[in-house]
Parts: C-alpha cells; sequence; structure tokens
C-alpha cells in the first residue's frame, strides 16, 4: 500500500469557515491532480474517509480533498447560501477551489451537493477537469443551452434501483461530453452500494483525463 499523507482543518470564505480533509500521495510524490469531492445530505466528508476513496485517490497519485457543505458534517454551523433544493452560486465552488488552491479539480457530487456543482460547472469559463454526478439533485433547474456549452468530460454515475438517478440522468445526458455508469442492484447511495465498482469506474475515467 502506497504511503499517504492525510491533512484536516478549515478554510475561510465568504464569511463561513468550512471543515474540509484531505489525502495526498506521500514520499514528496507529486499530485497528478486534484479531485473536489461533495457529499448527500446524510453524508460528510467522513463518508469519503471512511468508504476509502480519499486514499484509494491518493495512492493513485491525486489530491483528494473533502468538504464538509454548509450545514452538514463538521460544517453544520455554517449557513448555507441558498436553502436546500435551490441552486447556489457558482461562486460558492469557485471560491472552494481558490481557497483550497485546487487548480483545474475534476468535482465529484452525489445528491444534495448537486445545488452547488451545477451552477459551477455550467458557469462561463469555469475551470473544472472533470465531472462525476452521482444522481444530484436540481438536474432540472439548468437550461439545455447551458448544459451544451459544458465541454468538461463527465461520469454519469447512478444506481439502477435509484429512481432519482434515472430522472437525473434524462437531464445530465445533455451533456455533450459524457459516459454512464450504472450500478445493478444498487440505490441512491450507490457507491455505498457497490464500492469496488465505485473505485474502478472513477479511477479508470480519472486515468483517462491523466
Amino acid at each position: 500500500m502506497a504511503d499517504v499523507e492525510q491533512h484536516e482543518g478549515n478554510i475561510q470564505l465568504q464569511g463561513l469557515n468550512l471543515f474540509y480533509r484531505e489525502v495526498l500521495p506521500g514520499g514528496g510524490q507529486a499530485a497528478r491532480f486534484s479531485v473536489l469531492l461533495l457529499h448527500g445530505i446524510r453524508f460528510s466528508s467522513e463518508t469519503w474517509q471512511n468508504l476509502g476513496t480519499l486514499h484509494k485517490l491518493a495512492q493513485a497519485g491525486y489530491r483528494a480533498v473533502a468538504i464538509d457543505l454548509p450545514g452538514l458534517g463538521r460544517s453544520k454551523d455554517v449557513a448555507a447560501p441558498a436553502p436546500v433544493g435551490e441552486l447556489a452560486p457558482g461562486s460558492f465552488l469557485s471560491a472552494v477551489v481558490d481557497a483550497l488552491e485546487l487548480g483545474s479539480p475534476v468535482v465529484i457530487s452525489p445528491s444534495l451537493s448537486g445545488m452547488y456543482s451545477l451552477p459551477f460547472i455550467t458557469a462561463p469559463g469555469s475551470q473544472v477537469r472533470g465531472y462525476v454526478p452521482v444522481a444530484p439533485i436540481c438536474t432540472d433547474k439548468i437550461k439545455a443551452a447551458d448544459y451544451a456549452s459544458v465541454k468538461t468530460p463527465a461520469l454519469i454515475v447512478y444506481g439502477d434501483q435509484d429512481p432519482m438517478g434515472q430522472t437525473s440522468f434524462e437531464n445530465l445526458k445533455q451533456l455533450p461530453n459524457h459516459r454512464v455508469l450504472v450500478m445493478k442492484g444498487a440505490g441512491h447511495p450507490c457507491y455505498l452500494d457497490k464500492p469496488e465498482e465505485w473505485h474502478t469506474g472513477l479511477l479508470d475515467f480519472l486515468q483517462d483525463l491523466a
């Protein structure tokens, strides 16, 4: 198992104090690029730590950074920039990326976090290397023209037992440069139901972006 380095802390942005944790390649190895992991309403950055996703990403040479979204996890006392289910300003994730010096990251966005990621990736001039939506909310709030303008490669992931996954896919398939990973027998948090399939599919996608 390759060595990795772990850190956690808080970032200050837009008057907010957000918790984050990150895992980096060890031994002084330079990271290929950054991967920003968001989460659903019942989860937090700890989900990605416990699942092993952060470690697997770092072992594969990536800088893996997971934040606790406003009002959740260890950012639970932070006021969200928009009500749940409404699109947050794209400037919110842009400020997160700047504060953490992520450069042009890949963004992993399950469920609730769609309210943050979709305005970010569809913003004009958005610097995103890749997008991995996992049955995100708010896909119906993005215009067809805005989807069509996104040149970022996307891996659309959902479980075939998740009605929200199919519904979100009907909108996300408007992304011009996408591939799809449907996990058989998996529900809404499909990465928890099928972690090996999730990690394999994710790492294959990232490898193609390198």
